[in-house]
């Protein structure tokens, strides 16, 4: 099935380092286009500001990256559908880890906002990094998306699986927007929830296990 995807429909990949998210993206950006769909990939610019200045950005450094990031996305959204290998709310997390400053993050949750799907990598690929780190990151970026009312869906399983169950998200989500525009719902944000627990698939429970993440930001 090819999910119904309008010209400037960004899907957006986040997670912590090590989860996949790269190969995912490349994944998707060529079965979309494989569907005869155009389609733009965006690479992680804090990846490669890394591989290139061989060090870690700091914090005025991170907010140049998040803007970076940003604006390829949008400039990318004017010419068909985008894939994201991530947002502005890596180095929005990165500066609020680091550097205990979360002043990147209104920003990026608002042009986040404006991106159709997001795609969050779950935490059961084999990794060399360090298992609480990129646990920290994951509750970082599950507790945003909770403030802010961001619909999300966790993407599970290896190779091929992983890349199934990202377009099973994507081909949900395009579906229930479509449902949501031909019952006449229009303004605001009509895109679905997507909020499966990592464990047992039950929203409430991954509501309680970040509701104490969420409650400390103000």
């Amino acid at each position: 099935m090819t999910p119904d995807l309008p010209a400037g429909c960004v899907i957006a990949l986040l997670g912590a380092h090590g989860t996949g998210k790269t190969e995912l993206a490349n994944a998707l950006a060529a079965r979309i286009l494989q569907r005869g769909i155009v389609a733009t990939l965006v690479a992680d610019v804090s990846h490669e500001w890394r591989v290139r200045e061989r060090r870690s950005p700091n914090a005025v450094e991170l907010a140049a990256i998040a803007r970076e990031q940003t604006r390829l996305i949008a400039s990318a959204a004017e010419q068909g559908v985008v894939v994201a290998d991530t947002t502005a709310l890596t180095p929005a997390v990165h500066n609020d880890i680091l550097f205990n400053d979360d002043a990147l993050y209104a920003n990026a949750l608002t042009a986040h906002r404006g991106y159709a799907i997001t795609l969050l990598m779950a935490l059961d690929l084999p990794s060399s990094i360090e298992e609480e780190q990129r646990d920290r990151v994951d509750a970082s970026l599950r507790a945003a998306f909770a403030r802010s009312g961001t619909p999300y869906s966790v993407i599970h399983g290896r190779g091929s699986e992983r890349l199934a169950s990202a377009w099973n998200a994507i081909n949900a989500s395009a579906e229930a927007a479509g449902n949501a525009s031909s019952r006449g719902r229009i303004g605001g944000d009509q895109r679905p929830w997507f909020w499966p627990c990592d464990k047992c698939s039950d929203p409430a429970c991954e509501h309680r296990l970040f509701s104490d993440l969420v409650a400390r930001r103000p």
